[in-house]
Order: C-alpha cells, then structure tokens, then sequence
C-alpha cells in the first residue's frame, strides 16, 4: 500500500501502458502536477481515476470510481491561458482505498490490483476471436488511422491488447471505467468482443445502404444521395416519417365524393408516390397532381335559386334594358323550376364593347344563386391552353376549364367565356375545337382534362359566351350556342344608365359620397351628362361614358379639396371647363335643301350615323369618279344607281345619251374613314337624280335601303341604330325597305313618335318621298 496524488479525470480513462494527454486547469489539479514535477511526490507518479460526474469543479474523495490508474508524468506544456497540458503514462491498476488529503489536492493510499488468467488458453481463444472482429471492423471503417490498425495488428499478448483496444474502441467513460475494473483478462476481452461485434454489425448496416444508393452518386447528387441514405435508414428502423402523410392522403381520397374512376386513379398514384423517394423529381409531380385532384369541387354543387321574379328583380336592379337575354334566363328559371334536370343553355351573347355582355353574366349568376367565373379566350392559340397539358411534360398543368371548376368552388357555376370570338389557331392545334366537346350537352359530362385524365361532370355549368362580332366564331362552334344579340344603348338608356348605375358608383370611388346614401358633395346635372354623351363619345356602350364622368368626379373632387364649396354642381358649361374642346361634333340635319345631297343613314360598332352622298354632274365623256374610301360592295352599289339613272332616263325627263355627254363624280364624306355596305344604294340614287333633274333632295329626310337594277329596295340590317341616328341628327321623315318594317318592333317608342317612318318598295316611291317638287311642278 502507498499514498499518492489523486489527478481526476473528466470524461476519460487512463489503462495501463498506455500514453495519453490530459489538459489540467482546476487550482488543486494544477498544485497536484506542480507538487509531482517538483519532486515532492516519488518518481512524478499520481493516481488517474475518472470522475463519477463530469460536471462536478471541486470533487471529493465520493465522487472518484474506486479503481483507477497509476500513471506517471512524462511531459509536461504550460500554455498561454495558464492552464497546462500534460502527457501521462498508465503503469499499472490500483484500488483507491482512501483519501488521506483534500487540500491542497487529493492524495489517497492506493493498493495495486493484478489481472487474472492473462496467459491462459481462453485469453488466447478469445484474442483470436477479437483480432477477427477487429481486422473486419477494419476493412469496414475506413475512419480508422492505418497506424492504429498496425499497432494493434502488432501486438500478440492477451492483456496487452486489451488495454490497447479499451483505449482506442468507440465506447463510452461508463463503459471504458466498466473494462478498467474487470480485471479477468478473459472477461475483459469478451466485453471488447461484443463491443466490436455491435460496431461491425452497424458498419455492415451502412455498407448495405451506400450499395443501395452508390450508383447514383455524382458530384451534383451530393444531398439527393444524404437524403437517400437517411431514407434507408429510417425503413430499416421503421420509422418513416412520411407514413401518417401517406396515409392522411389516402383518407382525404376516399372522403371525397369523387367519381370512381378518379377515386381509382387518385389512389393509384398514392400508391406509386409511396415508392418513390421524396427527393426525386417525380415525387412532386405526383403530389402536385393528388392535390388538384382533392381541390376540385367534386359532388358540390350549389341549389339554384328559382325564384323568377326574384330573379327579374335583380336583373333589373344591375341592368337597365337588355330585354331580350333578361327574358331568355326567365324562360330558363321558368322551365327549371318544371323540370328539375334540364340541362342549362348555352348562351352567346353578341354585341359592341361596353353594352355590359361580362357584368350581365354575373348578374346571372347572383339571380341563380350559382358562382360566378369568368375563362378569357381572347387570343388563345393552344387547344393544350383548354384542355391541360400531359403529365408528362415539365410543369404541366391543368387546362382553364379545370382551373375555372377550382376556382369556382363547385361543379355547377355559371362560367363566362369571354371573347370566344377571338380564339385562334396555329400548329399546336384548334381551341375552338376543343370547346365543342365542352359546349355539347351530349357529350360534356364526360370531359376529359389532359392533365387530370379522369372524367370531369360539365353538364351542371351554365356556359355564357360573349363575342363583339359573329363573323369569327366558328360554324361548328355557333350552332351549339344559342346567339342574343345586345345592340347598342340609345342614348336615353346611357342616360339612365348613367344617372342609376355610373355617377353613384364614381362619386364612392373618388371619396365625396358615402356608400349606403347621404349627400353627396358633387352633383352631376342631367344637361352635363347629355352633353358628355353628345360631344365627349361615341360608342354603342358607356365604358368611355364611365371613364368621362370619372373626370369630371375628379377635377371636382380636386376643387373641393382647394376649397370650393360643397355640394359642388357639374353644369354643362363646367363639363367643357373640365373636358376641354367637344370630341365629337354632333350629327346634324343639313341646313337647306340642295341639289346632289342626299342623307343616307349608317350602322357603326358605335351605334348608327347619318352621311351625306354628294353627286356632280359635268360635261365629260362618260367618267364616273367614286371617292370617300368606299368599300367594293359601296361601288357596286354607285354603278348600280348610275345603270338605274340610265334605263329610267325618259321616266324623269332627262336626255337619253347623258351618260355619254357627262361625267359623274360620287364622294361620300368623311374620306378618311373607310364604308362599306349595299345600305346606301338608295341614297346614291336619289342624290344622282337630283343632280340630273336639277330638283332639290328634302335635308329633312333621311333613307337607307339596297337597289337593285329594276328598282327594288331590298331589307338592310341595323334598322333601330340607324333611326336612333335619324333622331339625334334632327330629321323628321325616314325612309327604310318595306322589308324591314318587322324590325320596328325593337325601336324605341319616343323614336317612332317622332319620326315620319315611310316604308318604300321601289326606287319611284323613294324619290316620290324623297325630291322636292321641281319648279316648273
């Protein structure tokens, strides 16, 4: 028995025959080192033992294990922090038998403790067995040093390389202290054998998963192959995160009321997402497309409101006029309220921009109590645009009549396709082929979405299409829609429309009216609005009726915040002080009757116009000049009074060879805007025999209507646009195809009452209207 320092250790252990470094910087374990290398203590010899608890700073003779290490000092480093760093060897096992000092530093008696069978047989049979597993541990992990490795392949006596293999195997202080204080060698080296059997074990674990992902490592794959590995790992733990999620999706799937067939293949690609590691690309394709197959509306579906004069009420409350598509809904709710499955209709709304086609199909919708969404077609040149793209391609999705369901909500939403008449085509195919399947009731409850490739029910989706011209839309394509043809607002309608709907909305917009009621602090006159709508547009709806009043609103509002006084009035004077000079001058009558001019009456995308057609009449040879950018049909129509004046020479008293004696000239103000039509055939003719007669054309009469060579006046289009022109132009008689009489139904009464409307058949009757009588009559 002997009495030494005791230097605790933190965290390690020193075995016999075996160098380490230990770095001390406690007080008490620097006075210990201090009193070993002074030569107080016997030949710089101290006791090693491990601390129980790591943590503790001022230990006590409790805390130390009871065996630990004799070891001696063979080198010793003071560093710049003060604390000191020394190199120690392991000599031999002692039992710390008790702590005879606590101060300065720990110092115990000890008594040297002997291994047992160190040269027996079984220490041998069990160092094969150990050297074994430790060369295969070896060739398994190549973060061993090679020097280690040699080291131990070196070393042939039992106890020896046990000590060597404890200081050196991958284990915890517990159990290194544990093999420190088995002091059967035997023993000692069946420990390190299961210990390096449960290393082997976990390296040969790891050596499976890297052959499972080997082939795909490259440089680039550097964290796909990590995230392989660790998916590896957690199937052969059982413990995939991802499982509850799978399983979550496969819930949702079969709680949807989906079809059976998308319910099938929902479920097949939940299937295959399960194989499929979640870093590979394929992976978020398939999520992608399970989450859009559980966003569709499936089975939702909202119940209609058929409530007719409900309905009439609200489509009045948002609409002024627009009769006809008003009734042709009411028809609709009438029926449906008899017959439950009736198929929803397929509209076409047909009409100049700004009547309110878009603002109409949402009123629809609110009348119905249906959502509303709204599919843009205009410039479309993609059938893929319609019906999705394959899964195939990189970032497909589905197309817009799959996109619209979604952001509906349910499967029987009214659904705008706006501008149907501006699709296109080009060598990705046709779009409005593509519409035909979803526009046939025979065939759209089956529709097919290249993307979700499973049937998608559109027979419960109210399909209104809005179109500016008819001419564009597909043959195929207008017969499965039902054309309402929105004309033109009159301008007592843009009026109404104005004061009930546009001013209230724009005095809110511009902060100086309250929504609900109240005064407002701008007061627009009817005087100001008619003569925004006489001077400042021109157009068949009130867009730019809209955007003009928004002026108006906000120059006053900017007077109001300069301190003008409130309610300030928009007067007519006040509306060309805001505006500026007239954008338009107003169509008139002319001022007196004259020889050559006569007033013919014209349909533009804006409503309707007068014009004049001036003929001259002078010595020539027989020329006829046509000026006024007119049209081929317009010239045809010029040649076709020329040959009419001609045959009925002796009729009207002119000479028989006139034609050959003169030249005529035909102009049509204004020449820098193109015409076209046979509509002013009538008007040509009358203003061709005022020329050659010499008797004066009425300025009060304005006429419309084809001719044909025997002098037939055959039906024109656009009879309500052009008399509303008449009106506002001021004429009092207008003369229109006897043909046409059935369209008067849709003219406004104020317009037929104040109008002299005369319905000719042949060219005698228009002149008999339209001529003054000659002075010699």
């Amino acid at each position: 028995m002997s009495e030494l320092p005791v230097l605790p250790l933190r965290d390690s252990v020193v075995f016999p025959g075996i160098v380490m470094p230990v770095l001390v910087g406690r007080p008490k374990t620097k006075a210990l080192v201090e009193a070993v290398m002074s030569g107080d203590a016997d030949e710089k010899q101290l006791v090693a033992v491990t601390l129980r608890d790591a943590s503790l700073e001022d230990p006590s003779a409790g805390d130390l294990h009871e065996v630990g290490t004799l070891a001696r000092i063979i080198q010793l480093l003071k560093l710049p922090d003060g604390s000191i760093r020394v190199v120690i060897e392991g000599m031999e096992r002692v039992h710390v038998d008790a702590v005879t000092q606590d101060d300065p530093f720990l110092q115990a008696q000890v008594t040297p403790l002997s291994s047992l069978d160190a040269d027996s047989p079984s220490a041998h049979a069990t160092l094969r067995s150990v050297l074994a597993a430790f060369r295969r541990m070896a060739e398994l992990a190549p973060y061993l040093p090679e020097q280690l490795v040699t080291a131990a392949m070196n070393v042939s006596e039992p106890e020896a390389f046990a000590e060597f293999l404890s200081a050196n195997v991958n284990v915890g202080t517990d159990v290194r202290q544990d093999l420190l204080e088995t002091l059967d060698v035997p023993a000692r080296l069946g420990k390190l054998l299961r210990i390096l059997n449960e290393e082997v074990g976990l390296l040969e674990m790891g050596s499976k998963i890297t052959e499972q992902v080997q082939g795909e490592i490259d440089e680039q794959q550097r964290e796909f192959v990590l995230r392989r590995q660790l998916d590896a790992i957690r199937r052969e733990l059982g413990e995939d995160d991802e499982t509850a999620e799978y399983a979550d999706l496969a819930a949702q799937i079969e709680e949807r009321p989906m079809p059976e067939e998308a319910r099938s293949e929902a479920l097949r690609e939940l299937r295959r997402l399960e194989k499929i590691p979640s870093a590979s690309p394929e992976h978020s394709v398939i999520r992608t497309y399970l989450d859009w197959m559980l966003e569709m509306p499936w089975g939702n579906y909202t119940e209609d409101r058929i409530d007719v004069a409900q309905a009439r009420r609200i489509l009045d409350d948002d609409h002024l006029g627009l009769e006809k598509p008003k009734d042709r809904i009411l028809e609709y709710l009438a029926v449906r309220k008899l017959k439950d499955d009736m198929r929803g209709p397929i509209l076409c709304f047909v009409g100049p921009p700004g009547v309110g086609k878009t603002s109409l199909g949402k009123s629809i919708a609110r009348a119905l109590g249906r959502n509303f969404v709204r599919m843009s077609l205009g410039g479309v040149r993609d059938e893929a645009e319609l019906r999705g793209h394959r899964r195939t391609y990189i970032g497909a999705m589905p197309g817009r009549v799959v996109t619209a369901l979604r952001r509906a909500g349910s499967m029987n939403p009214v659904m705008m396709l706006d501008e149907v008449d501006k699709l296109g085509a080009d060598y990705r195919g046709d779009p409005a082929a593509a519409l035909l399947e979803v526009l046939d009731p025979a065939q759209n409850d089956t529709f097919r979405d290249h993307y979700l490739d499973v049937p998608v029910d559109l027979s419960g989706v109210l399909f209104i299409a809005t179109a500016n011209v008819e001419d564009t839309i597909p043959a195929p394509l207008l017969d499965r829609m039902e054309v309402i043809r929105l004309p033109g607002y009159t301008e007592p309608e843009k009026r109404g429309i104005a004061e009930g709907y546009l001013v209230p909305r724009q005095l809110i917009e511009h902060g100086v009216a309250q929504e609900g009621g109240g005064a407002a602090q701008v007061v627009v006159t009817d005087e100001a609005i008619d003569e925004v709508i006489a001077s400042y547009t021109r157009e068949a709806g009130v867009r730019g009726l809209e955007r003009q009043i928004a002026t108006l609103v906000r120059k006053a509002a900017r007077e109001i915040v300069e301190g003008a006084e409130t309610p300030l009035t928009v007067d007519k004077d006040l509306v060309r002080s805001y505006l500026g000079p007239e954008a338009f001058e107003p169509e008139v009558a002319a001022e007196q009757d004259e020889i050559g001019v006569a007033t013919g009456l014209a349909w533009t995308p804006a409503g309707g116009g007068v014009l004049f057609v001036e003929v001259a009449v002078m010595p020539g040879t027989g020329k006829l000049t046509i000026t006024g950018q007119l049209g081929d049909v317009m010239q045809e129509s010029a040649q076709a009074a020329i040959t009419w004046a001609r045959k009925h020479s002796a009729d009207r008293g002119f000479d028989q060879d006139w034609a050959d004696r003169h030249d005529v000239h035909i102009h049509v103000p204004a020449g820098a805007i193109p015409k076209d039509g046979p509509s002013a055939g009538i008007t040509m003719t009358t203003a061709l025999v005022s020329a050659l007669s010499g008797q004066p054309v009425l300025r009060k009469v304005g006429m419309t209507g084809e001719i044909t060579l025997r002098g037939k006046i055959l039906p024109i289009g656009g009879v309500k646009e052009k008399l509303l022109a008449a009106h506002r132009a001021g004429l009092r008689k207008v003369l229109i195809p006897a043909r046409n009489v059935k369209d008067l139904d849709d003219v406004p009464d104020f317009v037929k009452d104040d109008l002299e409307i005369v319905a000719v058949e042949s060219m005698s009757d228009v002149l008999d209207h339209a001529l003054a009588p000659s002075p010699s009559g």
